[in-house]
């Protein structure tokens, strides 16, 4: 993921992850293996987790911009890797870092 994705581009991700949550619907009511259905479930899985990881680097680069201070960016940094963490998997009563009690360390920024 070295550049950022365009807002078309996620649009078209976010598309092809909706077309294969109605494909794991027709596989359920057709009775497909469980496998199959599990299989398909972790490729939605992997698209959002994808998906989430480009919007977060497009909000990094718009909140961490070059007239920020030292101290407004760290913050912006901190406050976006608690958002990543509230929205990753395994957040949130699945053994993530909600769970874990993960706190971010104070960091002394020069003024």
């Amino acid at each position: 993921m070295g550049e950022s994705a365009s807002p078309e581009q996620l649009r078209a991700r976010l598309s092809r992850i909706e077309g294969q949550i109605r494909g794991i619907s027709k596989m359920l009511e057709s009775e497909r293996p469980c496998e199959d259905v599990v299989t398909q479930l972790m490729a939605v899985r992997s698209g959002i987790d994808t998906v989430g990881a480009l919007v977060l680097d497009l909000h990094l680069g718009s909140c961490l911009g070059p007239n920020e201070n030292s101290i407004q960016r760290v913050e912006a940094l901190r406050d976006s890797m608690r958002m990543w963490w509230r929205f990753a998997p395994g957040a949130a009563g699945f053994g993530g870092a909600a769970d874990a009690g993960v706190e971010f360390p104070q960091v002394a920024v020069e003024k």
